[in-house]
C-alpha cells in the first residue's frame, strides 16, 4: 500500500548551510532509493517542508526517524493519506529553496509573500508542491 506524508519542522541550526542541506539530500537519496521512497524537500528560513511517498511501513519508519532527529524541532504532521499513485515519483528526493520562490506563486497559497507551512493546511502545502512540480521548480535527480 502506498502512502503520502507531508510534514514541517524547524532546523535546530537556523543558519543551515548549503553543505548541510547537500549532506541531508545525499543521505536521503541513498536511503530512499534503497527503500522505495520518493518525495521532495523544501527548505528556507530555518524551515523544512517535506513530502514523502512510498510503502506505508517505510514511510512511517522514515517519519519516526525524522521526528527523533536532533537536527529537527517542532515536527508537525500536516497530511497523511493512502494513495493509488505517486505524485513525486520522479525524485528519490527533489529539492526546493523556499526562500527563492516566485512571490506570485507564494501569494496564491499564503497570506504573506514568505511561505510559512505552519500557518496553512497540509492540503495547501501539498497544492503548492504540486504547482512547483508543474512549473519545473523542483530540482534534483531520480
Amino acid at each position: 500500500m502506498l502512502v503520502r506524508l507531508l510534514y514541517v519542522s524547524r532546523a535546530v541550526d537556523k543558519d543551515c548551510s548549503k553543505s548541510a542541506i547537500d549532506s541531508i539530500l545525499e543521505a536521503s537519496r541513498s536511503h530512499n532509493l534503497n527503500n522505495g521512497i520518493t518525495g521532495v524537500l523544501c527548505y528556507g528560513g530555518g524551515v523544512f517542508l517535506q513530502a514523502i511517498e512510498g510503502g506505508r511501513d517505510a514511510v512511517n519508519r522514515l517519519y519516526n526517524h525524522i521526528a527523533a532527529d536532533a537536527r529537527h524541532s517542532d515536527v508537525v504532521l500536516l497530511h497523511y493519506e493512502e494513495i493509488s499513485e505517486r505524485r513525486f515519483g520522479g525524485w528519490t528526493m527533489g529539492q526546493v529553496n523556499l526562500s527563492k520562490l516566485n512571490t506570485s506563486i507564494v501569494l496564491k497559497y499564503s497570506e504573506k509573500p514568505e511561505f510559512d507551512p505552519y500557518s496553512v493546511s497540509g492540503k495547501v502545502s501539498l497544492a503548492l508542491l504540486e504547482e512547483l512540480m508543474a512549473t519545473a521548480s523542483i530540482i534534483g535527480r531520480a
